[in-house]
């Protein structure tokens, strides 16, 4: 199979040709699944191409229990930024196939009234086992929506509660979104996913509980506050028939507008970068114990540690030394 043309597939997508942004978001998927050499190689050299031309679009994170209407949300959400003019882009990250390993869910199953819109992109992308809601090639498909040009890129996590507090790492901006009658929405919300939000979104207000709910997070954020000085708003919204989305979309600029004018955009953005990096370099670490130990230099030593002639600190050290060692 020939290997791609990766600075071609970059121009033909800074043109905004959907084939082209598939093709390096695919490139992104297999490089971070370690599909062989030749794929990792691909990653690199795509993750360098568009290093000079992201930084632009307004990373904007969906998150919140199973149930509430992200995928709704999110239609109409981007509805509303396409009458705006913006481009936009959609990362709808999915459980993966316990078959194939792909995506559950299609693009066009769940944002159909936009696939023929050619200022936006929606992409599927399975988790693959990865824990936290977001897929592990997330965040290099996003640069790629980024240099595509898209001014607006959504991230739809996938509905898994309190372990979607990973989209904060990715996000610019990031709405959480609850519901009236899934038990105490707020509670929910205490166990470890208020703090994320810059945006709450109190989705279904149409039915019997919403305005408490909002009355109850309202409360909540005048007693808690934000540090930095960002007041974080309420919205309610009945996603299925578009009501509140203006709101929401005018929430969402509100907040950009305040990282960009006190430096918060770029503050988020330089630890999302430290905490890429650092993974990357795990990761690689990772791979280096494989090749220098294999199992049975890695077996060895748990079975000294285990019959107490060694303590863990003390294996630890020997593999790191092994690891950091030069290769002859």
């Amino acid at each position: 199979m020939p290997r791609p043309d990766v600075p071609d597939l970059v121009e033909r997508a800074r043109r905004g040709e959907a084939r082209a942004v598939a093709r390096l978001i695919s490139l992104v998927e297999n490089g971070m699944d370690g599909a062989g050499d030749a794929a990792t190689a691909d990653l690199r050299a795509v993750a360098a191409a568009l290093a000079p031309h992201t930084g632009r679009a307004h990373v904007v994170g969906l998150t919140g229990p199973p149930g509430v209407g992200k995928s709704t949300s999110t239609s109409v959400l981007v509805g509303a930024l396409r009458a705006r003019g913006r481009r936009v882009g959609v990362l709808a990250v999915d459980p993966s196939s316990p078959f194939s390993g792909g995506a559950l869910l299609g693009d066009r199953v769940r944002m159909g009234e936009h696939a023929t819109d050619e200022g936006v992109f929606i992409r599927s992308m399975a988790t693959r086992g990865h824990l936290g809601g977001l897929a592990w090639a997330t965040p290099q498909a996003l640069r790629v929506l980024d240099a595509a040009g898209c001014d607006v890129v959504l991230v739809e996590t996938v509905g898994v509660g309190q372990s979607e507090v990973e989209v904060v790492a990715l996000a610019d901006t990031t709405v959480v979104l609850l519901a009236p009658g899934m038990g105490d929405g707020v509670q929910a919300a205490k166990a470890g996913i208020l703090e994320i939000a810059d945006v709450f979104v109190v989705n279904k207000a149409d039915r019997d509980g919403a305005a408490q709910t909002v009355r109850d997070l309202r409360h909540m954020m005048s007693l808690d506050g934000d540090e930095r000085g960002w007041e974080r708003p309420v919205v309610p919204t009945v996603a299925a028939r578009a009501e509140g989305v203006e709101e929401l979309v005018a929430a969402l600029d509100a907040h950009r507008d305040w990282m960009d004018a006190g430096g918060e955009r770029r503050r988020r953005r330089l630890a999302r970068a430290r905490s890429e990096i650092q993974a990357i370099t795990l990761e690689r670490v990772r791979a280096r114990i494989g090749d220098v130990s294999g199992a049975d230099g890695l077996a060895t030593l748990a079975e000294r540690v285990v019959d107490g002639e060694l303590d863990p600190y003390g294996a630890a050290d020997e593999l790191a030394g092994t690891v950091v060692a030069p290769q002859h």
